[in-house]
C-alpha cells in the first residue's frame, strides 16, 4: 500500500499524525481548491471514509471522501453543507484503473482514525484556510479582519441608505457570538457577523453586520476561508466571561494578562477593570 494516492485536481498523502491533501492548479480544478492549496487533516479530525463507484461520463472513476467530525474544521462549519459535492475538499475522485490503490489507501485511513472519531470535536483540530490579516470584496462593502476585529467599510455605490447613513463598522471578537455564511451560488448570499447584545436587521442588505454578495462579489473562494478564518477566531479566544472572579487582584491580574495578548481591546480592558472595580466597592460598602 503506497503513502501517496493521486486523483483528478488533488494528491492526498500519509503524514505521520495527518493526512495532507494537496490541491493542483488547472482550469477544471475548482477555484476554491486553488485558493486552499494544500491542507494537512490531522487524523483525529475525521469521523470516516467512504469509497464509491461512479459511472457515466468519459470514463468510470472511483470516489473516497474523508468525513469529518463535527467541529472539528472551520472551513466545514462555516459552509454548512452548502458547498456543491464537486468543490467538496475531502473529496477525491480516482480513476477506476486504479480502484484498487484508492481502496488500500482508504482502509489505511480507517485504521488511523481514533477512537473518538463518532464523537463532535470539542474544538477546531483543522488550521483554518487563510489566516488574518484578510479582505473581502463584497456588493456593498469591503471588509477586513485583522485578528481581532472586523471591519465594514461601505461601498457609495452598492450600500443602501441605511448602511451609507450609519457609517463604516467595526466590530471586536468579542462583540461577536458567531458567523453566518450564505453561498454568493444561491438567492441571498451574504456574510454576516452574529453579534452578542442585538439580533440585526434580518435582511442583510440593511445588517450593519453584514455584506452581501452578487455576481463578481463575495466569491466562495474569497469569502468562504474569510468566514473560516473569523469563526476560528472566534472559538479560539479565551472569552470574557472565563476571567475568574473569586478577588479583584486575580480578575485583574488576568485582565492584563488577556490584554496583553491582544485579547482585549484597550476600550475593553478598561472597561471590565472599571466594572470590576465598581462591583468591589459595592460589596464592600455593604459588608
Amino acid at each position: 500500500m503506497g503513502d501517496v494516492l493521486a486523483g483528478n485536481h488533488a494528491v492526498w498523502e500519509f503524514d505521520s499524525d495527518s493526512v495532507l491533501i494537496r490541491f493542483a492548479r488547472g482550469m477544471r480544478t475548482p477555484r476554491l481548491w486553488h485558493a486552499l492549496g494544500a491542507r494537512r487533516i490531522p487524523f483525529e479530525a475525521l469521523a470516516a471514509v467512504e469509497l464509491s463507484s461512479r459511472g457515466g461520463g468519459r470514463r468510470d472513476a472511483v470516489v473516497l471522501r474523508a468525513i469529518p467530525r463535527p467541529g472539528a474544521d472551520p472551513l466545514v462549519e462555516a459552509a454548512a453543507g452548502q458547498l456543491r459535492e464537486v468543490c467538496d475538499p475531502y473529496r477525491l475522485v480516482v480513476p477506476a484503473d486504479r480502484g484498487a490503490e484508492a481502496a488500500a489507501f482508504a482502509e489505511a485511513l480507517r485504521e488511523r482514525i481514533g477512537p473518538g472519531g463518532d464523537e463532535p470535536a470539542g474544538r477546531f483540530l483543522v488550521p483554518p484556510a487563510a489566516e488574518p490579516p484578510l479582505q473581502l470584496k463584497a456588493y456593498d462593502a469591503r471588509v477586513s479582519f485583522d485578528g481581532l476585529r472586523v471591519t465594514f467599510q461601505w461601498s457609495r455605490t452598492g450600500a443602501t441608505g441605511t448602511k451609507w447613513k450609519a457609517g463604516d463598522q467595526t466590530y471586536a471578537l468579542s462583540e461577536l457570538a458567531g458567523v453566518e455564511w450564505r453561498s454568493p451560488e444561491g438567492p441571498g448570499g451574504h456574510l454576516r457577523l452574529l453579534r452578542r447584545d442585538t439580533d440585526g436587521d434580518p435582511r442583510p442588505d440593511h445588517d450593519l453586520a453584514s455584506a452581501v454578495f452578487g455576481t463578481g462579489y463575495g466569491s466562495v473562494q474569497e469569502s468562504l476561508p474569510f468566514a473560516a478564518a473569523v469563526l476560528a477566531a472566534l472559538r479560539t479566544r479565551t472569552p470574557v466571561a472565563a476571567v475568574p472572579a473569586p478577588r479583584s487582584a486575580e480578575r485583574l491580574d488576568r485582565l492584563g494578562e488577556l490584554h496583553s495578548a491582544g485579547l482585549l481591546t484597550d476600550a475593553e480592558y478598561t472597561a471590565l477593570c472599571d466594572r470590576f472595580t465598581a462591583a468591589d466597592g459595592r460589596l464592600a460598602t455593604e459588608a
